[in-house]
Order: structure tokens, then C-alpha cells, then sequence
């Protein structure tokens, strides 16, 4: 059974059709890209997922739970993090913090007992700092713990917003445009990380990427969008020439 599944999604800002009949499975272990223009409903389709929109019709389950109508805190106790297109720090606070926060989402004590600072709450927090250091150290920014976020350089807070995500232990990691902004060297080095981390910790990633060496590089499955329809889904060689493809990024049909 596929882990994420999402049957005849459709959803509408007012009038205008963002998502038409969009149809997944992802199943557990894969690491999957959804690809598309810009506009093609491919943020939506992870707004949908984590709760931030609610879909005009049609169903998404992660495992045996029904996602349409859930709250995003409902969503990400579920075991499902993203990252966004445009980074959302809390920038106004230390780069430890940012992972701290995250770790709330697990922290197994009472409000009464954090009020009280008794021993459960204590152990809990000390867990979370150790836990929050060790994903800084293998991101390589330990060494800036104490650092306000807003003030890193911007491939820097690209790691640090994953390693937030991370944080919550999820199961499905969303990936909104990881690349963007990155050097050629950098999404080398980006490739081999999501990589990394998808053995580290047992992941099953869906990418959003307009960086297509990136894309064609580790996706095992790729879903082309275009206007809120599935074009074509498949294998990265089978994507790469289709014409229809060609035609939604080109704007035209390629020549014969």
C-alpha cells in the first residue's frame, strides 16, 4: 500500500482551477519529483498535503489518515515535514532555537509539568538541545548555534530550514525547490545530501524542483504538471524527450 495517496484532487481559488483532478501514489522508501512551469500547481500540491489549503474536492491519505480537513499542527504530528519555496525561519531567533522549536512537536511532558520544571520536563529538554545539536553538527552548523538565523548565508538557511524539518522525525519529507539559488557545485553537493539523508533517516522524499539536473539525477519517478493536469508520469529517461514535456516548458512544439 502506498504510503501518500492522493485521489481526483481538485482545488479552486475562487473561480480559477489551481489543481484539476491530481491523482498520486508515493510508496514508502521512494524518492519522487514533481515537476512542472511555473504555475503548474506543484506548491499547491504540497499546501494541500500539510494542511495550509483544504482541498475543494477529492481525498488525500497518508497511510490510513484522511489529510483533508486536518490542521497543519495535525498534519506534522502525523510525521510529515516540508520545506518551502521561499525560506520561513523564525529569523529572529538563534539558529538552535529554530531545531528546538521543531522538537516540540514530540516533547512528551504535561504543560503542568513544564510549568513546574519537574523531572520529566527537564529530561525532555535536555533530550531536545542534544538532539537539536546533533542535526546542526551533521548540516556543519553547529558551530553557529548561537547565531540569529536571519543573519546566515542564504545556502546556509536551505540547511538549516531541512534540518528543522528533520526535526520532527518525519517519515515523508516534502522538498519545495531545495535548489534554488544554488551554485552548480552547490547542487552537486545538494544531490548527494538528499541522497544521504533519504538512507540516514529512512525517508520518503516528493521534490518540487526547477533545477533539472537535480531532478533528472536522483528522482527514481517523476510527475510533469502543467495548468493543474498531469501531463505525463514516469521514469527520468522517459520524461526527458517527451514532446509534451518539451512543449510545457517551451511554450511551442519541438521541430521535427
Amino acid at each position: 500500500m502506498a504510503l501518500l495517496t492522493a485521489t481526483d484532487v481538485r482545488h479552486y481559488f475562487g473561480g480559477l482551477c489551481a489543481l484539476a483532478g491530481f491523482n498520486l501514489a508515493l510508496e514508502e522508501g521512494e524518492l519522487m519529483g514533481l515537476i512542472g512551469p511555473n504555475g503548474a500547481g506543484k506548491t499547491t500540491v504540497f499546501n494541500l498535503i500539510t494542511g495550509v489549503y483544504r482541498a475543494s474536492s477529492g481525498s488525500i491519505r497518508f497511510k490510513d489518515t484522511e489529510l483533508v480537513g486536518k490542521t497543519p499542527h495535525q498534519i506534522t504530528a502525523l510525521r510529515i515535514g516540508r520545506t518551502f519555496q521561499n525560506i520561513r525561519l523564525f529569523r529572529d531567533l538563534s539558529v538552535l532555537d529554530n531545531v528546538r522549536i521543531a522538537h516540540y512537536a514530540r516533547a512528551r511532558y504535561t504543560p503542568i509539568e513544564a510549568l513546574l520544571h519537574l523531572g520529566r520536563y527537564r529530561g525532555e529538554e535536555r533530550r531536545i538541545v542534544d538532539d537539536s545539536r546533533r542535526l546542526l553538527s551533521i548540516f556543519k552548523l553547529e558551530r553557529l548555534a548561537g547565531e540569529t538565523a536571519k543573519n546566515l548565508p542564504y545556502g546556509m538557511q536551505r540547511r538549516l530550514e531541512i534540518a528543522r524539518a528533520l526535526a520532527i522525525g518525519p517519515e515523508l519529507l516534502l522538498l519545495d525547490e531545495p535548489a534554488a539559488g544554488m551554485n552548480p557545485n552547490e547542487i552537486d553537493q545538494l544531490m548527494d545530501f538528499i541522497q544521504w539523508i533519504r538512507r540516514e533517516f529512512r525517508l520518503t522524499i516528493l521534490l518540487i524542483e526547477h533545477q533539472m539536473k537535480l531532478v533528472m539525477g536522483i528522482c527514481e519517478r517523476i510527475q510533469v504538471l502543467d495548468f493543474g493536469e498531469t501531463l505525463i508520469e514516469g521514469p527520468p529517461e522517459a520524461i526527458r524527450s517527451d514532446p509534451r514535456v518539451l512543449e510545457a516548458y517551451l511554450g511551442e512544439a519541438p521541430v521535427a
